[in-house]
């Protein structure tokens, strides 16, 4: 197993060292912190062709290379070059997002007859974990499988963190699997009833990150009913039918064909929507979504054990430097993120994010990637 290490120039040396005899694993340094920790960035890669790069810090990807019809790697998700920029990133470009993926309605909720109070963010509401979320945290490394490509992250959050309940520790594990796939998974126990929701935030452009917006690509959500939203942009409780509304996508359409529908009451559409999954099931895992770019001929499939799916178009993009001097406008990646539903804890009648202490939190998601002939 990997040695867990604290941030200091011995234990990395250690890690590097660990990292280098284990196959498809590399490291280099990634800049440091605002308090001066140094950070570091982990590549994996397997012999299908797919080499994926994730950091130690907010445990984020920041480059996933995957071959094109002739065999030639293309980054396909949104990042930055070095550490600095993440530290001042609103947009979690990549990140795990923690403790509670989406929002919390005014940053309040009761569990067990107790109400609590959490960071306030985004209005009027706590998002992504609140100010201090775990996309802004230094995770540790921790415990690998050997023989395989694969990174995890340790993570240990107080009993009152941004408001939280009880103390949780969370695993992150990023692998590569035999074919051009990857996994993320989660874990995470606590030692007094709280909640939990966790996601990754990446963005994806399967043209590749330098390539515009993904208006054109073709997406899929095996979902027949989603959470409406109220004018706050949390749900109202709802699990609607997406029959008859511009939010389906249960056949596949091109994600811009309807971006100048304007809805009644409403703005135009811009996408940033919880879906009530029910794609087919491949053992404890179902079928989330399908994304197509018929420029590359590049689909990516999305496998999760989660209940839902958050759906955003980059609305809000507005980024001038990414990755090799690259901009990203709105729209040049979009999300899609398995998780539980949005201001859960609000809602008895969404699937429950409590975790006690006799439990542990589990969840996986898979990414898989073909290309057409």
């Amino acid at each position: 197993m990997a040695p867990v290490y604290a941030g200091t120039a011995v234990a990395l040396a250690r890690l590097a060292h660990y990292l280098c005899s284990m196959p498809g694993i590399t490291i280099q340094p990634f800049g440091q912190t605002l308090a001066g920790e140094q950070t570091q960035l982990f590549t994996l890669r397997n012999s299908a062709g797919i080499t994926l790069s994730v950091t130690d810090y907010g445990a984020r990807i920041v480059s996933l290379r995957v071959p094109n019809r002739n065999g030639d790697q293309v980054d396909v998700v949104l990042g930055f070059d070095q550490v600095s920029d993440y530290l001042t990133d609103g947009h979690y470009l990549g990140a795990t997002i923690g403790r509670f993926a989406n929002r919390i309605a005014q940053g309040r909720f009761v569990l067990d007859g107790r109400s609590y109070c959490l960071s306030i963010n985004d209005g009027p509401h706590s998002l992504h974990g609140g100010s201090s979320g775990f996309d802004k945290r230094l995770w540790r490394v921790g415990t690998s499988e050997p023989g395989r490509p694969e990174i995890s992250f340790e993570l240990h959050s107080r009993d009152g963190d941004q408001g939280y309940p009880g103390s949780l520790d969370v695993t992150a594990a990023f692998s590569l699997g035999t074919g051009v796939e990857f996994e993320i998974s989660y874990e995470a126990v606590t030692d007094r009833p709280t909640i939990v929701n966790l996601t990754n935030h990446s963005y994806f452009n399967l043209a590749g990150s330098d390539s515009g917006t993904i208006l054109d690509h073709v997406l899929q959500v095996h979902a027949s009913s989603y959470t409406p939203l109220d004018f706050l942009q949390v749900p109202t409780g709802e699990v609607r039918p997406v029959a008859a509304t511009v939010v389906d996508f249960r056949c596949p359409v091109a994600i811009g064909s309807r971006m100048g529908i304007k809805e009644p009451n409403a703005n135009f559409v811009r996408y940033n929507e919880n879906y009530v999954l029910d794609g087919e099931r491949t053992g404890d895992r179902r079928v989330a979504a399908t994304l197509l770019d018929p420029k590359s001929g590049r689909t990516m499939t999305v496998l999760t054990d989660q209940p839902g799916l958050q759906l955003y178009t980059g609305n809000y993009l507005n980024l001038r430097r990414g990755k090799q001097g690259q901009s990203y406008p709105a729209f040049s990646g979009i999300c899609l993120e398995p998780q539980h539903f949005p201001d859960s804890p609000n809602h008895p009648n969404f699937p429950s994010t409590t975790l006690r202490p006799e439990e542990k939190f589990h969840a996986a998601t898979v990414y898989r990637f073909s290309s057409d002939d």
